[in-house]
């Protein structure tokens, strides 16, 4: 994996990314030396889980309706 600054990449972007599509070379983008984005050689393959938020949501009935509850200022 190779850094290099957003300045130099915008400069010779054409080929840099001839060079990550035919070597299969990473780069991560800095901007006043920090890390903001990395370019990686395209893959056809679908990720590990076509779906990695499914089954994350929990159905509730009604969110808005009155829980039953009786509080002190209802007294």
């Amino acid at each position: 994996m190779k850094k290099l600054a957003v300045g130099k990449f915008k400069a010779f972007c054409l080929s840099i990314l001839t060079a990550v599509h035919e070597n299969k070379e990473t780069y991560v983008l800095t901007k006043h030396g920090k890390p903001i984005a990395r370019v990686v050689p395209y893959s056809a393959e679908e990720p590990s889980s076509s779906n990695p938020l499914k089954g994350s949501i929990v159905f509730e009935k009604d969110l808005v309706e009155p829980v039953g509850d009786v509080w002190e200022a209802d007294r």
